[in-house]
């Protein structure tokens, strides 16, 4: 079997908690190998409401801590990828019968100022009967509140870790499977399998964090140890519809059971309606939106909005599980989302870091927390810097996304600003890499349509990882609302005479 060489930490999971374990490990100087069964992002972390956010119903449920923590990284976040995250004011409409008004002031009160809020507009009540975002609501809604969050490219946010490992030394192996981890005195022996070419090779790591959200338990079996008993795999389900209203604002939505849903305005056609909390026992790799999930999404807008919305209209619906700390609670939803870092030493003393929870909001935090466990056991600085390191794309001047299209308008002057727009959206000041010297929209080689070319594609394969239509088109864009078959078919075959997809 073919060695590669050791490494201190052997990463397992290309999600947001393993590619930004990795991310911080390697810039404290350790020698990191992570390694994805499928491309990056392929599951949880794709498939999330696409917020950076306290999450303002966890105060419901005490969870002053995380709330706290979230915000606070809300702040950080916004600063370090201004590309990818970006502020959003969200609309709560006051329903009769459901938390009183005092309730949610109050709530909302502590949400402005628990965190530390600098950058994002304070909170306020609303009066929906005059403000033009009431006018998408039915009328007997007449009362609400405006508050602030941020939406994130949560995909993309992946990658972008990745690709700071990446370039600080870590190996990025996606479409690879760790098979069976030997543990020993020296650490773990690690046998993995590249699902690409059948090739076998073996990776020596002082220490191994398993970041495989669902299948937290599998690789646990896989390296000889228990599987942790207290967890609980939770789905959440999402949809999208053909937008529901007009105007850059979200509303969040209060259900009968208690829980919320939110409306979320997505790749400009479109409204993003999420998500479900429901109990999963199913095959981890045939996740998707129940029948039932999609109606009770449905039924949750349309308590509220003019315009209905049907399960026909859903254009595209997607699931993630996740893997939360079971502490008890009765219901899915008031399942805590805040993360455990599990600490164990296999036979031979070997460390394996088990992480259980989180949410795409903390990643980062989780990462120096895993760091700090980890750093006694295998060395590397213990000096924590991801908080002010801007992600690749995101040194934008003065963290200014608007000012940075406007530039690239200047530079780039016939491109579309659409185009413009989601190449900033997507790759900061990175976009660079995609439309080097090119003069036209011509320049740039064949186009698979909705402004998707083949210099944007041959970029991503030869940086990002990609290989296959769907990691480019669901993933590494969402372009894929927007491009048809045969475009998509076109892709496929690109990829293929470049020898990508497989």
């Amino acid at each position: 079997m073919q060695q590669v060489p050791p490494v201190d930490l052997l990463v397992v999971g290309g999600g947001i908690n393993g590619a930004g374990i990795a991310r911080d490990a390697a810039g404290r100087g350790l020698r990191v190998c992570l390694v994805e069964q499928a491309d990056l992002a392929s599951f949880t972390s794709s498939a999330s409401t696409k917020l950076i956010h306290g999450g303002l119903r966890y105060l419901e449920y005490r969870e002053f801590r995380l709330v706290r923590e979230a915000l606070a990284e809300r702040e950080r976040l916004l600063a370090i990828a201004p590309h990818l995250i970006r502020p959003l004011r969200f609309v709560l409409p006051h329903a009769a019968g459901l938390r009183p008004r005092w309730q949610i002031r109050l709530g909302l009160l502590v949400y402005d100022h628990v965190g530390g809020r600098k950058r994002l507009p304070a909170s306020t009540p609303i009066d929906l009967a005059r403000d033009a975002s009431g006018a998408p609501l039915k009328p007997q809604f007449t009362r609400g509140f405006e508050y602030s969050d941020c939406r994130v490219d949560d995909s993309r946010l992946v990658v972008a870790n990745a690709l700071d490992a990446a370039a600080r030394g870590a190996s990025i192996l996606t479409r690879t499977r760790l098979s069976q981890a030997h543990p020993g005195r020296d650490g773990w022996r690690a046998e993995c399998l590249d699902l690409a070419t059948g090739g076998r090779f073996e990776v020596r790591a002082r220490a191994i964090v398993n970041a495989t959200g669902a299948w937290v338990n599998a690789l646990r079996r896989c390296a000889g140890m228990q599987a942790a008993e207290h967890m609980r795999l939770i789905q959440g389900s999402h949809i999208v519809v053909p937008r529901l209203f007009d105007g850059a604002q979200a509303y969040i939505l209060q259900n009968p059971d208690r829980r919320v849903v939110f409306a979320i305005p997505f790749e400009e056609r479109f409204t993003l309606i999420g998500t479900t909390d429901v109990p999963y026992t199913g095959d981890l790799e045939g996740v998707h939106a129940s029948a039932a999930e999609i109606a009770y999404l449905c039924a949750s807008v349309n308590r509220y909005f003019r315009r209905a919305s049907d399960p026909s209209e859903v254009v595209w619906s997607y699931s993630g599980v996740r893997a939360l700390r079971d502490d008890q609670a009765s219901e899915a939803a008031a399942v805590t989302r805040d993360y455990e870092l599990d600490l164990e030493h296999a036979e031979g003393g070997a460390p394996l870091l088990s992480v259980i929870g989180g949410k795409i909001t903390t990643f980062r935090r989780l990462a120096e927390a895993a760091l700090a466990k980890l750093q006694p056991l295998i060395g590397g600085s213990a000096a924590r810097w991801t908080d002010a390191a801007p992600l690749p794309g995101g040194a934008l001047p003065n963290a200014d996304l608007e000012r940075f299209v406007a530039d690239a308008a200047r530079r780039w002057p016939s491109f579309s600003a659409p185009l413009l727009a989601r190449l900033a959206r997507s790759y900061g000041t990175r976009m660079e890499l995609v439309l080097g010297r090119a003069a036209s929209v011509g320049e740039l080689g064949e186009s698979f349509g909705a402004d998707l070319t083949a210099a944007e594609v041959d970029y991503l394969v030869a940086h990002e990882w990609a290989r296959t239509a769907d990691d480019i088109l669901w993933r590494r864009s969402k372009l894929g609302l927007r491009v048809s078959r045969e475009g998509a078919a076109r892709l496929e075959d690109h990829l293929l005479a470049r020898g990508g997809a497989r």
